[in-house]
């Protein structure tokens, strides 16, 4: 690793910080899941300290999702007191949302640093795109009938989720804003979707990252505990603040300008995965 002078260290934990301010907030806000930001700041970061590339990505996304237990329980009480998560649901997307979150953070043992990438970056450029069209895709009228369909479309949502290190807003609010679910009760039972599948997912990623060598000091498997320390309290702190400002400002404009700095993040994130073959 880089031998870090003092400043370098001082830039580091600030920009750590501001980084969990910022994926708080929009946790709150948009409902998209603070790991949208984190990942990629994450990854900067461990590059910045000369972690290979291949391990990068999996601390990235394993620290992401550990500092989203925290995010998710803060914004969860605070859309719960709202009235805005709706409980029937989670009973019904639930254990499947738990169960492909949980294959999600195996699977990452299986997974090299560049498909993580490459999920990433697809992913969150279909999000951006999503989220920049003048109105957001509907599909129904209401939720599937079938309980198996409702299974396999939850299990989807937690895998993926844990593979890209995001909280369930970045792809539960698009799913059900499609089925024609109310946005602020899709972004508060979201909320409570992030926790579902971090917990499952972070322990998935402790197990496939142990033993793997070159992670930087006091990491549990693909968890950077420091980095957890620095954006913890930050997320945590910041997330109702979002969950306010989400009933006061314009939602339109705030989406079009985060559906753009998520395009320009995944295609860098897919630069990033096709750049050896070029």
């Amino acid at each position: 690793m880089l031998d870090l002078s003092t400043l370098q260290i001082g830039a580091l934990i600030v920009s750590l910080a501001f980084t969990g301010v910022i994926a708080g907030v929009l946790a709150g806000l948009l409902g998209v899941g603070g790991g949208i930001v984190i990942v990629p700041v994450l990854f900067w970061v461990f590059g910045l300290l000369a972690l290979p590339v291949a391990t990068s990505m999996h601390l990235a996304v394993g620290t992401s999702l550990a500092t989203i237990v925290a995010t998710s329980w803060a914004s969860m009480r605070a859309h719960s007191r709202r009235g805005s998560v709706d409980r029937p649901l989670l009973h019904l997307w639930g254990p499947a949302i738990f169960i492909g979150a949980a294959i999600g953070g195996v699977a990452a043992k299986y997974i090299d640093g560049n498909g993580l990438r490459l999920i990433f970056g697809i992913v969150a450029l279909l999000v951006s795109i999503n989220m920049a069209l003048p109105r957001q895709l509907k599909v129904s009228d209401s939720l599937p009938v079938s309980l198996w369909v409702n299974r396999l479309i939850a299990t989807v949502i937690g895998l993926f989720s844990a593979l890209m290190g995001t909280g369930g807003g970045t792809l539960s609010v698009p799913t059900l804003t499609a089925f024609s679910f109310p946005i602020h009760r899709a972004v508060g039972t979201a909320s409570f979707v992030g926790m579902l599948i971090a917990v499952p997912a972070v322990a998935g990623f402790i197990w496939s990252g142990a033993g793997v060598p070159d992670r930087p000091p006091l990491s549990l498997g693909f968890v950077s505990l420091p980095a957890v320390a620095i954006i913890f309290p930050m997320t945590m702190t910041m997330a109702p603040v979002g969950v306010r400002l989400a009933h006061r400002l314009n939602q339109r404009r705030l989406k079009i300008a985060f559906a753009l700095f998520l395009f320009i993040t995944a295609a860098r994130m897919l630069y990033t995965a096709f750049d050896k073959y070029f």
